[in-house]
């Protein structure tokens, strides 16, 4: 019986239980089957049809009623968003935020500014937010310009926050690369120390709010044999105009 030496793996016993062994305990594992995406299908038809005049007040009212109705159904974070930017190259990034807020003038977020979609929002000034919640087959789509909120609203929802979040956002660079994990833990260790006998930690300078406003939204509604429902909200001066699309 010998030994031989992976630098990966360090020494391995040759013969006996070593390599025969560890192909043997190989074999019996159970392969893992190449994912089905042909199986990956569920139905739908959890609603009556989407009428095209539901958002005919404009596309707020509907909003919230389908945001209320997925909290109650036990979406997890249904304020959970999909934000889409563009920046000056043209490439599309997408991550999911939290959307804190929301009334006719649009949609309320709070991020980093110096990140990544902080970095493309300044380049272009325009977004989109996609709401998939996919447990009550319905989703929200919203298109439009993206500034950034005045100072003080973003002080209003700053002294909201956890102080753990707080002390996050003071040691995180976002979309910065970083060594490693125990880099970060430092940095955090750091503002920690840092704001210890400080009682109202400050905003950074580069954290605050941004507001989407829309200038189109489109409402889907699963429906059955993939004939789904699908309303958009198009923006005309103050009015809002709303019409079916195909599925």
């Amino acid at each position: 019986m010998g030994r031989v030496s992976d630098p990966g793996l360090g020494p391995i016993v040759v013969g006996g239980a070593g390599v025969a062994g560890v192909a043997l305990r190989a074999m019996e594992e159970p392969a893992l089957e190449p994912v089905d995406f042909d199986t990956m299908r569920v139905g739908y038809g959890l609603h009556p049809r989407l009428d095209a005049a539901d958002p005919a007040d404009g596309w707020l009212p509907l909003f919230t009623d389908w945001l209320d109705e997925a909290a109650r159904r036990g979406v997890r974070e249904p304020n959970g968003m999909v934000l889409g930017t563009v920046g000056a190259d043209g490439r599309p990034s997408t991550r999911t935020v939290l959307c804190k807020g929301v009334d006719e003038r649009g949609l309320i977020f709070f991020t980093t500014t110096t990140s990544r979609k902080g970095v493309q929002l300044a380049a272009t000034g325009y977004a989109s937010a996609t709401f998939p919640w996919l447990v009550v087959e319905r989703q929200v789509h919203v298109e439009g310009a993206c500034r950034p909120l005045e100072r003080e609203e973003s002080l209003d929802y700053w002294r909201t926050r956890p102080r753990g979040s707080q002390i996050a956002a003071w040691a995180s660079d976002q979309s910065r690369p970083v060594e490693s994990v125990h880099r970060l833990e430092e940095l955090y260790s750091e503002a920690e120390t840092r704001f210890a006998d400080v009682d109202e930690i400050p905003m950074p300078d580069r954290w605050g709010g941004y507001r989407l406003l829309p200038d189109r939204v489109e409402f889907w509604q699963g429906g059955r044999d993939r004939f789904h429902d699908r309303v958009e909200c198009v923006r005309r001066d103050d009015d809002w105009i709303a019409r079916r699309l195909h599925p």
